[in-house]
């Protein structure tokens, strides 16, 4: 079921090499590639600054001492030994012309945008034009466009110069294990699948929470915004996985296909389903609009419009400056039609619980008999799986699978459209903002939208916490 080719790309170019993406998730991710994997072709740092090679080498030590427990010093020292660097305005010819020099004989370069999404036309345009795309491929960064009409623009200045088949979208969440996990524990299990749909299936939460605001990324964040950045993307991927239908073969696109029959069945989101907030004290975070209504919560409630789904209440909230930490999935089943020892039984009763991070647990809630002669019990979830957060990051297993022509974890242009239909109803200022204070759980009007379908399942620290 891998989407594979025969080509495995013989250079990596890094365009944003200079920035906080490359410094936390790409370096690391090299790293990883060079110890676990023996990647061995040249890195191509491409930014805009006029930094040396050793400046680059030294920003990478330092984004490794960081964030990448680099313990290995042979596979510091090749990484080290195989990076390059060009610096140069991405608009100016001889930027490429200079990167042209430096692919030297590869055919099958990895060209990775890690820059504002207003520039991957301009970068894709140079990189045809100056010989440096050949066979190549090209990662781009979420988000891929800024609605749905500009998502749509961004493909069709892309296919201009790369072929579909050469583009990879890149989500990271798709490369997380919990959220590959998901697919695996319902469809590996012939215990849920039978129980999988609205006849048994009272609500669905998905909830990700920070505890931290958005720090030194105020400029980017508020020209994106909770809906633009993580519900549109990851989260809508999160509520694929969970409620698409079983893969229908072998074909690599098999599971894609299913996930995009999913999205294509949401409803757009209604403005009166959904609550945006803003953490007190947002706007003097620096980069940020004195004045600003960009949301830091997002609230909303989804119907899926499909026969194994219909009905079903779906709840997705995320935010920023929260109590806690943690993305999870919620699946509450729904109880019998009559409770047969009397008692008043709370409807969160029967779940699955999909923690998804920092750490990873898979938990069943049940109800049990309380010891004595009366017949009450009391609710417990029995843990079928619980472990720390995966060790393989998610950024190398997609540059690794992007390296070999490895399809199956990135997105494909037609989800992209699909998630940006459901959002776009919703998006800049249809709805009201309400401010919430830090540490807390969002603004109180979420409570209100979930109602009887509620309460919220506030996520608890995990052990690793």
């Amino acid at each position: 079921m891998t989407e594979i080719s025969t080509t495995l790309s013989d250079a990596l170019v890094i365009f944003g090499t200079t920035g906080d993406l490359a410094y936390k998730q790409i370096f690391p991710a090299l790293y990883g590639l060079v110890r676990d994997e023996g990647l061995a072709t040249p890195i191509i740092g491409v930014a805009r600054q006029g930094w040396s090679l050793d400046q680059l080498q030294a920003r990478v030590r330092d984004s490794l001492q960081h964030y990448g427990g680099a313990t290995d010093t042979d596979a510091l020292g090749r990484l080290m030994s195989q990076l390059r660097y060009v610096g140069g305005d991405y608009n100016d010819p001889a930027t490429f012309a200079a990167l042209r020099k430096e692919l030297g004989e590869a055919q099958c370069p990895l060209h990775y945008l890690a820059i504002p999404p207003s520039m991957f036309g301009v970068v894709a345009g140079q990189l045809a034009k100056s010989g440096c795309a050949g066979h190549g491929r090209l990662i781009i960064e979420k988000p891929f466009g800024h609605n749905a009409q500009s998502a749509r623009q961004l493909d069709h200045i892309l296919e201009q110069h790369f072929p579909e088949e050469q583009i990879f979208r890149i989500d990271h969440y798709l490369g997380k294990e919990p959220v590959q996990n998901i697919l695996y524990t319902r469809f590996a299990n012939p215990l849920f699948e039978p129980l999988w749909n609205r006849l048994y299936v009272r609500s669905i939460q998905i909830t990700m929470a920070e505890n931290f605001g958005v720090q030194e990324r105020g400029r980017f964040y508020d020209e994106t915004g909770a809906m633009r950045d993580v519900v549109q993307n990851h989260l809508l991927q999160v509520l694929a996985n969970l409620t698409m239908d079983p893969p229908s073969g072998d074909d690599h696109q098999s599971t894609r296909d299913k996930r995009a029959d999913l999205l294509k069945a949401v409803r757009p989101l209604d403005p009166a389903h959904v609550v945006r907030g803003q953490y007190a004290g947002y706007r003097a975070v620096p980069g940020v609009r004195p004045n600003s209504t960009v949301e830091t919560f997002v609230a909303v409630k989804i119907a899926i419009d499909n026969w194994r789904w219909a009905g079903v209440p779906i709840y997705i909230r995320a935010g920023k400056a929260l109590s806690l930490t943690a993305a999870e999935v919620i699946v509450e089943f729904k109880r019998p039609p009559r409770e047969t020892f009397g008692e008043h039984v709370p409807n969160s009763s029967s779940h699955l619980r999909m923690r998804i991070g920092p750490d990873v647990a898979v938990g069943l809630g049940v109800r049990v008999k309380t010891q004595g002669e009366r017949m009450v019990g009391h609710d417990v979830e029995l843990m079928l799986n619980e472990q720390p957060g995966s060790e393989l990051p998610p950024y190398q297993r997609l540059l690794g699978d992007a390296m070999r022509g490895i399809r199956d974890l990135f997105t494909r242009q037609d989800l992209v459209d699909a998630q940006w239909r459901i959002v776009d109803p919703v998006l800049d200022n249809v709805t009201p903002l309400h401010t919430y204070e830090c540490g807390t759980w969002g603004p109180d009007e979420a409570a209100e939208l979930i109602g009887t379908d509620g309460p919220w399942h506030d996520p608890k620290p995990g052990k690793a916490e």
